[in-house]
């Protein structure tokens, strides 16, 4: 729909375990992904939600993900949201990111920043936002690979993409030579 205003809304290490457990490759361009979502659609902006791995623990990574969040921030329309990792018996858990994307994706609703939302996600713990946003007026799209999609969210959301190698085969980034 021309002028139909959206909003691209990203579960950032879901997405990044989808890439890699369907394709092996995480490396996605985030631009091209988004515009190919738009599909010729006006972008309000795209939020990447994520969390930052334990400095101390593992300064490498840290490092390399601040890297990464930092030049996704510096792209145009694009916004990068900070949960935290808090440290468990099993690991570190990912805390304050998907209620963050909910709420936003909900007050943008509420005062009617966006036509479409785009939930790019496998997690079906969206569901009930999807639903109050719909019950707003607005539409919502989910987006997920094929092993990560979540059938309730799916249910839920007016329309689903589902992320195979032919629909991502102009998103990736291009493969950096190693060094040797």
């Amino acid at each position: 729909m021309e002028g139909e205003r959206v909003a691209i809304f990203i579960d950032g290490a879901n997405l990044f375990h989808a890439l890699l457990q369907d394709f092996s490759n995480p490396n996605l361009d985030y631009e091209l992904f988004a515009k190919k979502l738009l599909n010729g659609r006006t972008l309000v902006r795209v939020y990447f939600y994520t969390a930052l791995p334990d400095q101390e623990q593992d300064p490498e990574r840290y490092q390399k993900q601040q890297k990464f969040t930092a030049a996704l921030s510096r792209k145009d329309y694009f916004s990068v949201v900070l949960g935290r990792l808090e440290k468990r018996p099993t690991g570190y858990v990912e805390k304050g990111v998907d209620i963050s994307l909910a709420v936003d994706m909900l007050e943008m609703a509420f005062r009617e920043a966006y036509d479409t939302a785009i939930v790019i996600s496998g997690d079906g713990d969206f569901a009930k936002a999807v639903e109050v946003v719909k019950r707003l007026g607005k539409h919502v799209e989910n987006a997920s690979t094929k092993s990560c999609l979540s059938r309730h969210l799916q249910s839920e959301c007016d329309k689903t993409t589902v992320l195979t190698a032919a629909y991502l085969k102009d998103c990736w980034r291009p493969k950096t030579p190693s060094k040797t």
